[in-house]
């Protein structure tokens, strides 16, 4: 029953999400000047956690309510409203970038601080340090 909280559950999902939005970034930082390339990402954690949970049923443990299946995969799409395109087809903004990448480390900040936080309630009551 408590093999797993699902508040580090929740954290090491969104720390994945990070990770995957990160590479993400920096595949779309790398294509900067290539010719027709599309800046792609992930829809944000809270839309993508809403979409899951969604107020219906939920599998809260293996091998109950198999047909629900488990945690949605992160697919990344070309990103909505990327803005004007260059002159050789180059949907990639650096500076939307590097917005972006600041949200993603402030995701993972608050993945790990939450990890963190979360062990040590759980060391504390088992009475260890």
């Amino acid at each position: 029953m408590f093999e797993k909280p699902e508040v580090l559950t929740l954290a090491s999902s969104l720390a994945a999400h990070a990770a995957t939005r990160q590479s993400a970034i920096a595949r779309n930082v790398a294509n900067a000047d290539t010719p027709g390339y599309r800046a792609q990402d992930l829809p944000d954690f809270a839309e993508t956690y809403r979409a899951e949970a969604g107020g219906a049923l939920r599998q809260t443990r293996a091998g109950h309510l198999p047909s629900l299946g488990g945690t949605q995969d992160l697919t990344l799409s070309d990103r909505a409203g990327a803005g004007t395109l260059s002159p050789n087809g180059n949907g990639v903004s650096l500076e939307t970038e590097m917005v972006k990448a600041a949200d993603v480390k402030r995701e993972h900040d608050m993945a790990l601080a939450i990890y963190s936080k979360s062990l040590s309630i759980l060391r504390a009551s088992l009475g260890r340090r």
